[in-house]
This record gives C-alpha cells, sequence and structure tokens, in this order.
C-alpha cells in the first residue's frame, strides 16, 4: 500500500470529524450491503452504488439547514442517508418490501421523504435538473430563506435541459445550488472523451451563474464550498454551480464491469485518495478518536446496517392493492 501523506491540520472540532466519519462510514456500509443483497438476487431491477462519493453528500449536508430541500438522481442512497432517513426504510425500499420509504413500489432508483426534504431519486438522466429549479422556485415565492441542492453528474451535464435550467434560474435568481456529481466515468465514458471543456463548472459563465471546482475526495473543502454556495443563494443572489470532482469505486451500476479504466487507477484512489480515510487520518492525527474507538465505530456501524437487512428481509411484499394507492386517479 502507497504511503498516505500527513493529515493537514483543520479548524474543525473533533466531534464535528466524528459524525462526518459515522455518516460516511455509514454510507459505505451500506452500500456494500445493498451490493450483497444484489448479487443474492434480493435486490431486482437498478441499482448504482454510491462507494467513493461519500465526502459529496455528507460535506454539502453539513452546509444546509433545516427545511432546505435535496433531490438527484438514481445514484441517491447515500443522499437519503446523509439527509437522516432511516436505513431500515432505505433498505426495505430497495428490496422492494412493505416498509420501504415508497412502500416497495419505488425500489433504488425512486424513492422520497417529504419529512427530511428528499424529492428523489429520478431515472432519466438529467430530469431532476429542471425539477430542482421548480423547488427553489416555491421557497422563493414563498420567501421562506430555503435552498435546493440540486446533484447530477457530468454526463448528465450535457443534456439539454440542464441549460434551459440555468436560464430560468438565473432569470428568476433562484434559491439553488446546482451539484455536479463529476466522477469522472458518466455511464462508462471519460470526461475527455465525452466533454468537450475540462471544467463543467464554468458553463453558467453565460448566464451569469458563479461557480467553482472542489475537491470531493475531501469532505471539509466540500463542506467549505457547499457553505459559501448556500450563503450565495440565501443573500437573494440567485443560483451557484459546485463542480465536486469525485470518484465512484464501482461501476456505473451493479451490472457494470467498468472495464473501461484499469484496477490500478481504481486501487490507487483508494489508497491514496479515500476521503473516509482522511478524515479517519485526522482524528487520529488531532488526537481526537484512538485506534480502538475507530474499531467501535464501525463495529456500530455494521450492526446499524445488518439491522437495515434483517428488517427488509422479514418486511413483507406489498399487497395487490397497494398498486392503487399514492396515485392521481382512480382506476376505471
Amino acid at each position: 500500500m502507497a504511503a498516505k501523506k500527513p493529515a493537514a491540520k483543520t479548524n474543525v472540532s473533533g466531534e464535528e470529524l466524528q459524525k462526518f466519519y459515522r455518516e460516511m462510514l455509514l454510507i459505505r456500509r451500506f452500500e456494500e450491503k445493498a451490493g450483497q443483497l444484489y448479487g443474492m438476487g434480493l435486490i431486482g431491477g437498478f441499482c448504482h452504488l454510491y462507494i467513493g462519493q461519500e465526502a459529496v453528500v455528507v460535506g454539502l449536508e453539513a452546509a444546509a439547514e433545516e427545511g432546505d430541500k435535496r433531490i438527484t438522481s438514481y445514484r441517491d442512497h447515500g443522499h437519503m442517508l446523509a439527509c437522516g432517513m432511516d436505513p431500515n426504510g432505505v433498505m426495505a425500499e430497495l428490496t422492494g418490501r412493505e416498509g420501504g420509504y415508497s412502500k416497495g413500489k419505488g425500489g433504488s432508483m425512486h424513492m422520497f421523504s417529504k419529512e427530511k426534504h428528499f424529492y428523489g431519486g429520478h431515472g432519466i438522466v438529467g430530469a431532476q435538473v429542471p425539477l430542482g429549479a421548480g423547488l427553489a422556485f416555491a421557497d422563493k415565492y414563498k420567501g421562506n430563506g430555503r435552498v435546493t441542492f440540486t446533484y447530477f453528474g457530468d454526463g448528465a451535464a450535457n443534456q439539454g435541459q440542464v441549460y434551459e435550467t440555468f436560464n430560468m434560474a438565473a432569470l428568476w435568481d433562484l434559491p439553488v445550488v446546482f451539484v455536479i456529481e463529476n466522477n469522472q466515468y458518466a455511464m462508462g465514458t471519460a470526461q475527455q472523451r465525452s466533454t468537450s471543456s475540462p471544467d463543467i463548472h464554468t458553463r453558467g459563465e453565460s448566464f451569469g451563474i458563479p461557480g467553482e471546482a472542489v475537491d470531493g475526495m475531501d469532505v471539509l473543502a466540500v463542506k467549505d464550498a457547499g457553505e459559501r454556495a448556500v450563503a450565495h443563494c440565501r443573500k437573494g443572489k440567485g443560483p451557484y454551480i459546485l463542480e465536486v470532482k469525485t470518484y465512484r469505486y464501482r461501476g456505473h451500476s451493479m451490472s457494470d464491469p467498468a472495464k473501461y479504466r484499469t484496477r490500478e487507477e481504481v486501487q490507487k484512489m483508494r489508497e491514496e485518495r479515500d476521503a473516509i480515510d482522511h478524515v479517519r487520518q485526522l482524528l487520529i492525527d488531532g488526537k481526537h478518536a484512538s485506534e480502538d474507538d475507530l474499531k467501535a465505530v464501525d463495529k456500530e456501524i455494521k450492526a446499524i446496517v445488518s439491522a437495515s437487512a434483517d428488517f427488509a428481509k422479514e418486511s413483507p411484499l406489498p399487497a395487490a392493492e397497494e398498486l392503487w394507492t399514492d396515485i392521481y386517479a382512480e382506476a376505471t
């Protein structure tokens, strides 16, 4: 294993670092378990894991306030957990069970929580971007000071509706943070082969939308950038773009063998740039936690994730009549 560089000093408290560590580790262990259940045939359909990208959503949730909204694509499990949704309900939904957040009808790609202001989970590439602007429009109309985090990937950044949304958001000064989770490979094509410009965050310049690139493998850098973006929006200055440069360790979905990159590339990222290991080192170097303390945290997180898998397996499948609930029109 390559030697890790000494962790840089930080002004973040030990309590905050421990919180970030727990939240990122929960996402990592949850996704690992989801991958196992998928392999066992307990999760059907599509399943897109967030392993490697944990610092993005944990850092941005640290910059959010109660009542702020979030909307994302189908790689959404990490966002759910980071905003406080119950692992039991998330795992039950992944397995299509009655105890899930969408009562087993949404699965991995379509989950919502009104209580946590989480609006999906959307399967159509880029479709969540105009919806996110709509959420921000509602908040501006109400004058409640809330901000919407609208997440999409580097692949979706080339979709036409993204730029239509940029235009409207800028025209109406909407309080929306457009978060580009640039994991470098979209669905399986490297950014340099699919995108003409190396910096996606500059795409908002023609609309007058400021933006910046952020190290998405450093949760503290993400938090700092998130705070700047949120402050911009809350002051009524309109939208902001964050291009958070991250890296996914698994393929685009569970069915993707990821042959478009080498194992050595992935291993190098794991050894030298892993976001969880970075915070772990900060905790150790700052004497905020011992090796035994962190082992205990991992044990606790694994127990939570294991319990969520048990809950999902024990939860019944939805009844046939459940198909006719939560819809806008009655059956004819």
